[in-house]
């Protein structure tokens, strides 16, 4: 009987239909967190967690079906490896072994040459969680003097049961498309330490709206706009016979929208978070309450900051987050911060998915990012570079900035959304690789323009710093 009817919905929608059942599962999280509050609130944590795990798996079955056994696989085997292997730098490297192991397992024979809805999405949420969750055990095993603070918050002092690990693993908030959170959140959640009044529900119903209506707004831009710029139309011969201008404009257009796709799941999400009291992040300075700590993207901070630096850090915050906590700064004994960056966007490349068009998107970001650095050095240590940046003229310099700014932003998701060598080389040849171009000639012309504008006096404190 269901899936009939969500064949009608789909068809009626005009979307396929795993996407229907995804966005379904995910708004049905605001009546999860309604029956919580209500009836869950004061209950024991063996309920709470009974509740998290039932309604999960309901929802991994109601879009993978038996598949679902995937997930329940890595939870047990999780499970086991901190039970038996304890707080050991074996376990940790078990851990990631596997998990990685399993999902790119996953990857391979589940792997079209298009963005499918499957299995593996939810699980490539899952593989983090469950790999951070044997990084905050044996961190709790540590003194705390030698844990940095980030560390303390999530050690975790005891091995969780096998109940508490379920309900964090399938907590329906953030099993489908996030958050990030650690066990330690979790736990405070279901012992209702995670409300602005003592002993009650949160009185998180606004936040929770708000973020919920902003998600529909996202949501409905996305589904307005794709059909005007779909991505199918980078490999037709139209797209091809078009002038180069508007090649490089529909690619900006397109990256703008395509994103919403993102945007839109992680706010709603956020709100289910918020509502249930997971999104709880104490007061501010001024005692107001703070509602942002499941925020996966600052929404007006990636609408208006005109920095390629800007973009990535309010968007996606909690996966960076993670790969920042857990691989970049764990690579401290390389000693060798480029290295550490380098290999963290290639984990977070493989991360993704086997495609050729991750490690292309991946490799283009860290270019994009040294350059941006070194540009924004540069006008910070020229005097001429620093006057103009705050002269009358900057409205328009932040106009010309935010259309480079979007456009090398859609650039590189190219081979992230096109996945295999013959398409996402089929366009950067039509465009004639510019942003390789633009963006390799920026580094050596920056070093160039630091010898001109930059006082040679400057040069040398740089140098000896």
């Amino acid at each position: 009987m269901a899936a009939p009817l969500m064949e009608k919905l789909s068809d009626y929608l005009g979307s396929p239909e795993p996407a229907v059942r995804l966005i379904l599962s995910i708004l049905i999280g605001y009546p999860f967190a309604m029956i919580y509050r209500r009836y869950f609130f004061r209950q024991p944590p063996y309920i709470i967690h009974l509740l998290h795990t039932i309604s999960g798996l309901a929802l991994a079955a109601f879009n993978f079906g038996s598949q679902l056994y995937h997930s329940a696989v890595c939870v047990v085997v999780q499970f086991l490896m901190l039970r038996l292997m304890g707080r050991t730098v074996t376990a940790i490297l078990s851990s990631f072994v596997f998990q990685m192991v399993y999902l790119l397992l996953g990857y391979y024979y589940t792997a079209t040459d298009q963005y499918d809805i499957k299995w593996t999405m939810p699980h490539c949420v899952l593989t983090l969680k469950l790999v951070g969750l044997s990084f905050d055990y044996y961190d709790g095993g540590k003194e705390p003097s030698q844990l940095s603070a980030e560390q303390q918050k999530g050690a975790l002092s005891s091995v969780p049961s096998f109940l508490e690990v379920l309900g964090f693993s399938y907590f329906y908030g953030g099993f489908l498309v996030g958050p990030q959170f650690t066990l330690r959140r979790y736990q405070a959640l279901v012992s209702g330490e995670l409300t602005d009044c003592p002993g009650q529900p949160p009185n998180s119903g606004l936040p929770a709206m708000k973020r919920f209506s902003l998600g529909l707004v996202c949501l409905v831009i996305f589904t307005v706009g794709n059909p005007v710029f779909p991505e199918s139309y980078f490999l037709t011969d139209e797209y091809e016979a078009q002038p180069f201008w508007y090649r490089c404009v529909y690619i900006l257009l397109w990256g703008k929208i395509s994103l919403y796709k993102y945007v839109s799941c992680w706010v709603i999400a956020e709100g289910v978070c918020i509502l249930c009291g997971l999104g709880y992040n104490g007061k501010d300075q001024n005692g107001v309450d703070q509602w942002d700590a499941c925020a996966n993207v600052l929404v007006w901070k990636y609408e208006t900051t005109p920095y390629f630096a800007g973009t990535i850090a309010s968007f996606n915050i909690n996966t960076n987050a993670w790969a920042a906590r857990h691989v970049f700064k764990r690579l401290r004994f390389l000693g060798n911060k480029m290295a550490s960056q380098v290999l963290t966007l290639l984990f977070l490349a493989a991360w993704h998915g086997l495609h050729s068009g991750y490690i292309l998107c991946f490799s283009m970001e860290f270019l994009i990012i040294t350059v941006e650095r070194q540009a924004l050095a540069l006008v910070k240590d020229s005097p001429l570079l620093t006057r103009l940046s705050v002269s009358p003229l900057y409205p328009l310099i932040y106009c010309v900035q935010q259309f480079f700014h979007w456009l090398f932003m859609g650039y590189p998701l190219v081979p992230f959304a096109l996945f295999t060598y013959d398409k996402w080389l089929k366009v950067y040849s039509s465009i004639y690789f510019c942003g390789h171009v633009f963006f390799f000639a920026s580094y050596v012309l920056v070093i160039y323009l630091r010898k001109v504008l930059v006082p040679r006096k400057r040069r040398e404190e740089k140098k000896e710093e």
